[in-house]
């Protein structure tokens, strides 16, 4: 490996980063309420604490049930590094290597840190009017703390006048909204997610549909507030996602990437792609870069798709020659693909 190539780049990433898929910040540390400080409370935190980052790791509120998790049910502070109080809260710290440890001990599948960046467009709706939520408002802290709880990287819009006339509750409603899409683009985010929150006779219930490239989910979710319903959609944004980058322990394999068209500013944001697949770069030839990595090639796509990356087709001399039929291989060879490589470009 040409480690001084290697080390240029690294070094030289501070000239720019392509928008990518965004590490999540603290996504070990849970938080959830308490009524007080006293031992019996503090325990029934400490299991929904470890019930929440489960979840957040596996994008399954089952998953905690698995039979190989009974030990850390019983005790989930053999994995705690530390917790305390802020507030009305009880912040718990858990360790990554031991947790992932675990889970994988159990046969879970885990989502790494890189998840897809969300632009929120949140349109709430009471008798008091319609809001459109953007970064700078109080209750874009409500929606903070929800994505923060399910692990998930949210960006909220400026909510402009431009923007509020764009982001209606029909335009939400929309199952292609062009022109939420076009004012999305200046937030160079991975994924869309339309919200229209109602209040109706004190409680909340929200329609909401998420755009990642080519592909839709939707959903309904209720709650007697505001704080629970972003929690509830949130959730469910989490269980929808989740199974795109999820690999079963044992399902991965060594494969061979190569990546075309790499450039100073694009190296350390790849890095950061790749890293739930143990990568190892093992070649740079100009702007090629390949690496040995552990993973399918469905986790591959999906993971490479949060930065944009196209797989292209493998050149005609990289595959293996297939003999003619009388077994020579006389005849103008064909080529048969290889399935332990992949191939991508910017």
């Amino acid at each position: 490996m040409r480690l001084s190539v290697r080390l240029m780049f690294i070094c030289l990433t501070c000239l720019g980063l392509p928008a990518m898929a965004a590490p999540v910040a603290e996504l070990y540390q849970v938080r959830e309420a308490v009524a007080d400080q006293q031992p019996e409370n503090r325990d029934v935190a400490m299991q929904q604490a470890l019930q929440t980052l489960v979840q957040r790791l596996t994008g399954d509120t089952k998953a905690l049930q698995s039979a190989g998790l009974e030990g850390l049910r019983k005790d989930p502070q053999q994995i705690v590094s530390r917790y305390g109080y802020e507030g009305d809260a009880l912040v718990v710290e858990f360790d990554p290597a031991s947790t992932d440890r675990e889970l994988r001990k159990a046969g879970l599948a885990l989502w790494g840190s890189n998840r897809p960046a969300i632009l929120t467009w949140w349109l709430s709706e009471s008798v008091g009017g319609s809001q459109l939520i953007g970064e700078s408002q109080g209750a874009a802290a409500t929606l903070r703390a929800a994505a923060q709880h399910r692990g998930l990287p949210l960006r909220l819009p400026l909510a402009d006048l431009s923007e509020q006339l764009v982001a209606t509750g029909e335009a939400l409603a929309a199952n292609d909204p062009q022109a939420l899409r076009e004012a999305s683009e200046r937030y160079a985010a991975d994924a869309m997610l339309a919200v229209q929150a109602t209040e109706a006779g004190g409680a909340w219930q929200a329609t909401w549909r998420l755009w990642l490239g080519d592909e839709r989910e939707q959903g309904k979710a209720e709650a007697a507030d505001q704080a629970a319903l972003a929690d509830a959609v949130m959730l469910a944004v989490n269980q929808r996602l989740a199974p795109r980058f999820l690999v079963k322990p044992g399902a991965a394999q060594s494969l061979t990437l190569v990546i075309e068209g790499a450039d100073l500013g694009r190296f350390a944001a790849l890095e950061r792609l790749l890293e739930p697949f143990a990568a190892r770069l093992v070649d740079v030839d100009g702007q090629t870069l390949t690496y040995q990595v552990s993973a399918t090639a469905e986790q591959l796509r999906a993971q490479l798709a949060l930065g944009h990356l196209q797989e292209v087709t493998e050149p005609v001399d990289a595959g293996e020659p297939v003999a003619g039929p009388d077994g020579t291989g006389s005849e103008a060879p064909q080529v048969k693909p290889r399935t332990d490589q992949l191939r991508f470009r910017w």
